[in-house]
């Protein structure tokens, strides 16, 4: 299995990394983004640092020079996520996400408003639909009434995503090839979840290392606390990408 022909960007295998800075710190977050610079192939800002630092934070952190992966995963209705992709298109992130679990007319939506803002800003991001978190387990599906085992509900989700004009997938590392044999080789798939050997596990349940990943299909692969909580984030950025050159 080789990652998909649709994922831009992909000159060598550090490109592959996205580091989350999950912090509500501007200064920290500069700090992490200017000294992975050159050693990654982006950063992912989420819902933490965006509610503490607003949009004008994002735009300090894109200065550095590095794409931006911005992990909002709107979720309403059609009209309002439309909004939504509207006002972060002037951001210009490199990725930006929805749930797919807010459906097919939600998702078709999003694709016309980054079109749109696309004539106006000359720059149209990677749209991404999330799947299943991957905190979550097939118990947990179960808790809030989806029956569906996790690999199902991804594939139902991915395929959904795929038609309705979405550039790919947020998914766990555990269902690269289910997404691959539903949606075939031209679908981005971004895939969290990844610790390296010499990581702890954290909270996620559904977790692989940054080869394996990439072995299996991945296309990128978002790395948070390996790198930004080591004692020295820009040695383990560069221990991830070595591994991934090896």
């Amino acid at each position: 299995m080789t990652a998909s022909t649709h994922a831009p960007g992909i000159t060598r295998p550090a490109d592959r990394i996205l580091v989350a800075l999950d912090t509500t710190d501007a200064d920290r977050a500069l700090a992490l983004a200017e000294g992975v610079k050159g050693a990654v192939g982006g950063v992912k800002l989420g819902k933490e640092f965006f509610t503490a630092q607003g949009p004008e934070g994002v735009r300090k952190v894109s200065a550095v020079g590095l794409p931006v992966f911005l992990d909002l995963k709107f979720h309403d209705i059609p009209n309002t996520v439309a909004g939504a992709v509207r006002a972060a298109a002037p951001l210009k992130p490199f990725m930006l996400n929805v749930h797919a679990s807010g459906g097919r007319a939600m998702m078709e939506a999003a694709v016309r408003a980054a079109d749109e803002a696309a004539a106006a800003t000359g720059h149209r991001p990677l749209l991404l639909a999330v799947t299943v978190l991957t905190s979550l387990s097939d118990e947990d599906l179960i808790e809030v009434g989806i029956t569906a085992e996790t690999k199902a509900q991804v594939a139902r989700l991915a395929k959904l995503a795929q038609q309705a004009g979405m550039d790919g997938v947020v998914c766990s590392a555990h269902e690269i090839k289910v997404i691959r044999s539903v949606c075939g080789p031209d679908f981005t798939l971004v895939v969290p979840g990844i610790r390296p050997e010499w990581s702890v596990k954290g909270d996620q349940k559904r977790v692989v290392t940054p080869r394996d990943a990439v072995s299996l299909g991945a296309d990128y692969l978002v790395i948070g606390r390996p790198v930004t909580q080591a004692e020295d984030p820009i040695k383990a950025a560069g221990r991830i990408a070595a591994e991934l050159s090896a």
